[in-house]
């Protein structure tokens, strides 16, 4: 029991001698000192004056013992925010230990209680005292929590250090509320709290992650322009973040930078830049970074081994994959949980799946345990390879290890299951999935509706879907945001967060974001265009539009797919015209075409005799490419403008070559388009050149041009454009080779038929199979007796 203040004398007053009071104490031990401060902290209510007579003799050490030896919460709360005024008491021993304490049973409400008492009492809250209940929220998983701590601060006449702030802006970013932590940092500089290292630090990782790497760069630049130099953790977090986003040129620059501005790199900045060069496929470059990192003393660890074994697995070199595993094994490094499963990720992929295992019985040798996603990496590999029953018992050998198959585990079974046809035994492991409260991601949705729309269960896919939809349930918000313009939104989101920061209200602005994030199952684009385009294949364009209707109105936003999709759409049902609306409309609503969807639209164009129109699109295409130069696309125009199409043609050929990207595909539907629009002339002219420039007219483009020929009675050409088929090894199909022999037949050119007879099977082809009966009997009328005796062919057709 506290005794009243009144009736206390203080502490001072009790040592008979004053100036003998530092000489007492510095002859007793820090054993009495700590006792002296128990009997503070158990007897004196106010506990702040009578500690002040001790500041001189008080030490770090000290403080962190009393804190660590005391069991009453509120009691040692208030010591330590005491304490936590003066630096030379503070440490990282005393920050956890309070942490730890405030987990405890009743601590957050003792910590409450003691702000209230503080607060009437004016005793100042330092700000130490308001992370420590941040951060013990955050541990324990509750953010929601944090952040109104922080918010109320201000309440209890406590203003937010640099240190505060980071602990708030590192939680922030840890549950991927990146809009909140740009505003926070924003209310920081208004509040001319002066940000250091690890605030850009925590921010850069922010941005990296939310996949703005240009807003790293310019933080960056600011963080320079305010006097604070990056050390060795801030270039590394940006190599990292830059290697992430797949711009590992700009990391090595930054790499170069960092050396020039004499801050040494470490085994992690090391370590990053070889991963991103990996990641990447560029595996030759890592290996000459890496003898280059040795010069300078770089030692290869076992991250550095991960790295580069992930790397070339990746890029298909297993061999020397598994060298560099042996190399490592020879050097004494123990592999850990993760080479593991990268290398039973590799020997799966490769098919070596009794290898794979071994692994996985020597990490259970090793007494290290697979975790889940190690599990999945196999069960994808049996997967792969059709072997489902072996990947069921995988999936049922996880809880063995403590672990539990998760959302990825379901998916991938989902997946080859659909793959495999069976459909019923995949919802089957989708039910499953929900009675063991695995909640099915987005990505689980959208392989079962894929299977069921393959499967033509179209009604099936339809009611997953709209399952999805009500699982969800996401609020009002987030569903107008995907309807609009998603950079318009984020801006009026961002607007709104930082008018509730500027007004205090962070738990307010925290709730609305988490209200946004919640529906994680909210079908997304991919799930609309697998629906669209299975609508599409069942030629019901009609359901494909209504779906597409509540797409524009709800969300998500169209992307390239969708509209390529729909615009596929409408060609299989002959509707040129509502394609290129389509089209006008994506271009219209800034959604890049890729180059999909303009081959789609200019075959469909071509399918209806306007090879113009589709010359014109392509060149529109090539325009927003930024390897090719205006002035030769504007020459190519003008040609084929004048009707000089050989010109057009070849000018188009020399810009591809150049840019050493040769894409057949127009030329092909050109081809074609101008066969369909009786143009054969100038179908003509594209296959000649094409043969000139020494690049292969396809198959379908031969056959177009073969049967177009001989409906002109241009036969002559017809058998060019075959026996050219023939020198490339082509197979054509019998139709197209029925048609070239009943022209030559009904021109009564024996000689040819014959001769045409010859080379066809020399190349290849059944002819008792290829020809039919109607060409069989033309032959028996037509054909000199001297080919009968003397092709097998002919008798085995009985002619």
């Amino acid at each position: 029991m506290k005794i009243p203040s009144s009736i206390l004398k203080p502490i001072s007053q009790f040592i008979s001698k004053p100036r003998f009071f530092s000489i007492y104490y510095s002859s007793t031990s820090t054993s009495d000192i700590e006792i002296e401060v128990q009997t503070i902290l158990d007897t004196f209510d106010p506990i702040e004056d009578p500690l002040e007579t001790l500041v001189p003799f008080l030490s770090r050490n000290v403080v962190t013992s009393v804190l660590q030896g005391q069991c009453d919460v509120q009691s040692n709360f208030r010591f330590f925010n005491w304490a936590m005024k003066r630096k030379q008491f503070r440490s990282w021993v005393s920050h956890n230990s309070m942490i730890d304490m405030l987990c405890g049973s009743n601590g957050f409400e003792l910590a409450w209680k003691l702000f209230e008492e503080l607060k009437k009492s004016g005793i100042t809250i330092v700000p130490q005292a308001f992370v420590v209940l941040i951060s013990a929220y955050s541990k324990l998983g509750m953010a929601d929590k944090a952040v109104e701590s922080f918010g109320r601060m201000k309440e209890f006449g406590c203003r937010p250090n640099t240190f505060t702030y980071n602990t708030i802006l590192h939680l922030l970013v840890e549950k991927e509320v990146y809009i909140l932590a740009s505003a926070v940092y924003n209310q920081m500089l208004k509040t001319d709290c002066r940000p250091n290292g690890a605030t850009y630090g925590i921010l850069f990782d922010g941005l990296f992650k939310e996949g703005k790497p240009e807003d790293a760069l310019h933080l960056f630049d600011e963080m320079t322009q305010r006097g604070i130099s990056p050390n060795a953790m801030i270039y590394t977090i940006i190599i990292s973040g830059l290697c992430q986003a797949k711009r590992t040129d700009d990391a090595h620059g930054l790499l170069s930078k960092m050396k020039l501005n004499s801050c040494c790199p470490d085994l992690i900045t090391y370590n990053a830049l070889l991963n991103g060069f990996c990641k990447l496929g560029r595996i030759d470059e890592s290996l000459e970074l890496l003898e280059s990192f040795r010069k300078e003393g770089f030692v290869l660890g076992l991250n550095g081994y991960s790295c580069l074994i992930d790397g070339l697995f990746r890029a298909g070199r297993f061999d020397e994959a598994c060298d560099w595993y042996w190399m490592m094994r020879h050097e004494n490094i123990v592999p850990d949980c993760v080479l593991y499963t990268i290398m039973i990720k590799g020997f799966a992929e490769a098919g070596k799946l009794k290898d794979a295992l071994k692994l996985l019985s020597e990490m259970s040798e090793r007494a290290l345990v697979p975790d889940t996603f190690c599990y999945n990496t196999l069960i994808k590999g049996f997967c792969d390879l059709g072997l489902l029953d072996e990947a069921k018992s995988l999936k049922l050998e996880i809880s063995r290890h403590d672990c539990f198959p998760d959302s990825a585990t379901y998916t991938i079974l989902i997946c080859a299951l659909c793959k495999e046809g069976l459909i019923e035994e995949a919802q089957h492991i989708f039910t499953e999935m929900e009675k063991l409260g695995c909640s099915p991601t987005v990505m689980t949705f959208n392989a079962l509706i894929n299977g069921l729309c393959k499967a033509g269960e179209q009604k099936e896919a339809n009611l997953l879907f709209c399952k999805m939809e009500i699982v969800a349930n996401p609020a009002v918000f987030l569903r107008l945001s995907q309807g609009a313009d998603p950079a318009h939104v984020s801006a009026i989101v961002k607007k709104r967060v930082e008018h509730l920061c500027d007004s205090g209200l962070f738990l307010e602005a925290y709730k609305l974001l988490m209200r946004l994030a919640d529906s994680r199952v909210v079908p997304n684009i991919y799930t609309y265009n697998i629906l669209i385009n299975c609508l599409c294949k069942a030629r019901n364009i009609d359901g494909a539009l209504k779906l597409f209707g509540k797409l524009q109105t709800k969300g998500p936003f169209p992307d390239a797919v969708t509209y390529g999709t729909l615009i596929n759409g409408y060609q299989r049902v002959n509707r040129e015209k509502d394609a290129l609306a389509v089209f006008d409309q994506m271009v219209e609503r800034r959604c890049t075409p890729t180059l999909v969807v303009y081959k789609t639209l200019i075959t469909c164009l071509c399918r209806k005799g306007n090879v113009a129109l589709a010359f014109s699109h392509w060149l529109k295409y090539l325009r927003d490419l930024t390897d090719r130069e205006e002035g030769k696309i504007k020459e190519v125009e003008d040609n084929f403008n004048r009707g000089d199409l050989e010109a057009a043609v070849r000018g188009l050929l020399e810009m591809d070559m150049r840019s050493k990207m040769v894409d057949l595909s127009p030329y092909t539907i050109w081809l074609i388009g101008f066969c369909r629009a009786g143009r054969v002339e100038e179908a003509l002219k594209i296959f000649s050149i094409l043969e000139e420039y020494k690049i292969d007219v396809t198959p379908p483009s031969c056959v177009m041009l073969i049967n177009r020929l001989c409906q002109e009675g241009e036969v002559d050409l017809a058998i060019d454009v075959f026996l050219y088929t023939l020198e490339k090894g082509f197979r054509l199909m019998p139709p197209v080779c029925n048609q070239l022999i009943k022209s030559l037949c009904s021109q009564d050119r024996k000689n040819d038929v014959g001769e045409l007879l010859t080379r066809m099977r020399s190349a290849g082809y059944n002819l008792d199979v290829h020809l039919n009966q109607t060409t069989k009997a033309m032959l028996r009328a037509s054909t000199p007796s001297r080919y009968r005796n003397s092709n097998t062919y002919i008798t085995n057709a009985s002619l």
